[in-house]
């Protein structure tokens, strides 16, 4: 498969999607039932990595959690009205085994599923979650020397963050996986990295399901790093990502790693050997609309933008249709899928749906798709497939103010791709609620003379300009509240 310098995402929510299928048979529906014609769709919106998200085995234990707790049934309730006890089954990242959940096929499913995406030039990645357990994993019983241990003080003290487990005949008290900042997720045990056989086995595991898929997206990746772990447990762990990603890379040179990573720690991810990670600063400084904040977020070096993952919204987060306006999430979209580095969509993004479904969920609401935000995404998908943006090179240009007491320049962002056969691309927006005026500097100056056409490769608009007036003012720009161009230049 070609490497694409800038490549696609798109999420799947593998357990709805296939309670979706269901409908249309008279059994429960498999990874074999996704159908072709989908993959298809898959390859022609221009995607290049499916992630099919939770596919490995959970087990009673932990569903039976996911459907006891009342502050996650109110949400789950938000988000199903007509909730039943069927569509709660259990978190996929309180994993059992990392095996696929028979209910999905199991993992021969999988591997037909793998063949018939790479047969489209379509890569898989799957979870790993590096963290924690489900509290029904085998290692529970078998290891419980695996996962943090506490004291009766401890569950006294902190009854949130630990839990009484039954283990080889006998009770102990083991942690919940969490993170430093807030209480346990009681549905998953917390793995101890300060113990050496932790590192082995879960490398073992790690290099195991790596032969079963091209990528991993590996959830709340920082948790485990040692300055990290000591702040949450007080233990010493060892390191874990170097030496499990160089194992993996040994076997598998290619092999893609995907951080979930918060707390700007996206650059230590990167040095510990990840292709990218989340950039989640991006994505609230855009949901903040402080376009001042991202234009100063795109002037990292280009070796940090081209590792990161872009995105507007995944299962985490609230969908954005729900929490940015028309305007402001199109301007966002602009800016997030024509920047560098991993562009990361998610099941329903596409469509406009407004309800964000849990992770313990496998049935999603009915929703009607947004028209009007779909062909805009169809339109967008479109201009991202052109080979300036997946392959070109990319810079932020500079802009100034129109006139002297208009301070409206500094609501724009601007960025240039240039492609290999000299084909120059502007994206400008105006990343702001008013209107703005502001003159760009356009990177021409060796070829400047002559008559420019700027074509809108949204609009389709195309404008003439005297390339004189663009070496010395630059081009002059007057846009409505978040309006954008993608314009391509032609002499």
């Amino acid at each position: 498969m070609k490497k694409i310098k800038y490549p696609s995402l798109f999420q799947v929510n593998t357990r709805v999607w296939l309670r979706e299928l269901s409908g249309s048979l008279d059994r429960r529906a498999t990874l074999d039932d996704i159908p072709d014609h989908a993959l298809d769709g898959f390859k022609e919106k221009g995607f290049d990595w499916i992630w099919m998200l939770s596919v490995w085995a959970t087990g009673p234990q932990g569903q039976a959690i996911s459907r006891s707790r009342p502050e996650w049934r109110r949400e789950f309730e938000e988000t199903l009205p007509d909730l039943q006890e069927e569509d709660i089954e259990g978190s996929g990242f309180a994993i059992a085994a990392y095996q696929v959940h028979p209910d999905l096929g199991g993992d021969e499913a999988l591997a037909r599923l793998r063949e018939r995406l790479h047969q489209r030039g379509l890569k898989l990645m799957l979870d790993f979650v590096p963290n924690h357990m489900g509290p029904d994993h085998t290692w529970v019983h078998e290891h419980p020397e695996y996962f943090v241990s506490g004291t009766e003080r401890d569950i006294e003290v902190n009854p949130s963050n630990y839990t009484r487990v039954r283990s080889g005949g006998s009770e102990c008290i083991l942690a919940y996986g969490r993170d430093p900042y807030f209480g346990g997720w009681p549905d998953t045990l917390q793995l101890d990295y300060s113990n050496p056989l932790v590192i082995k086995v879960m490398q073992q595991e790690l290099l195991r399901i790596s032969g079963q898929c091209d990528g991993l997206r590996c959830d709340m990746a920082m948790l485990i790093l040692p300055e990290v772990f000591y702040k949450t447990w007080g233990r010493s762990a060892q390191s874990f990502w170097p030496g499990a990603i160089g194992e993996v890379r040994r076997q598998q040179p290619d092999f893609c790693f995907l951080a979930e990573v918060y707390w700007d720690m996206e650059w230590t991810l990167q040095q510990e050997g990840f292709d990218y990670a989340y950039d989640k600063r991006l994505y609230d400084r855009l949901c903040a609309g402080h376009a001042i904040q991202v234009r100063e977020h795109f002037k990292a070096v280009p070796e940090y933008q081209d590792k990161l993952a872009r995105f507007l919204e995944n299962h985490d987060e609230a969908r954005v249709a729900a929490t940015l306006d028309r305007g402001q999430h199109e301007a966002a979209a602009i800016i997030t899928y024509l920047s560098t580095g991993l562009r990361f969509f998610h099941q329903g993004q596409l469509e406009g749906k407004q309800k964000r479904i849990s992770p313990h969920l496998v049935r999603g609401p009915h929703e009607e798709s947004d028209v009007t935000l779909q062909k805009f995404y169809t339109s967008l998908l479109a201009v991202m497939q052109r080979p300036v943006f997946r392959q070109g090179s990319w810079q932020l240009l500079e802009c100034t103010s129109a006139w002297d007491g208009n301070p409206s320049w500094d609501s724009f962002i601007a960025f240039a791709w240039q492609g290999p056969d000299r084909e120059l691309v502007l994206v400008v927006i105006n990343y702001a609620p008013h209107d703005g005026q502001c003159y760009l500097r356009m990177p021409v100056s060796e070829r400047a003379f002559g008559q420019w056409q700027l074509h809108d490769l949204m609009s389709g608009v195309t404008y003439d300009r005297n390339g004189n007036d663009l070496l010395s003012k630059g081009l002059y720009l007057g846009m409505s509240a978040w309006q954008y161009h993608i314009f391509e230049v032609r002499k």
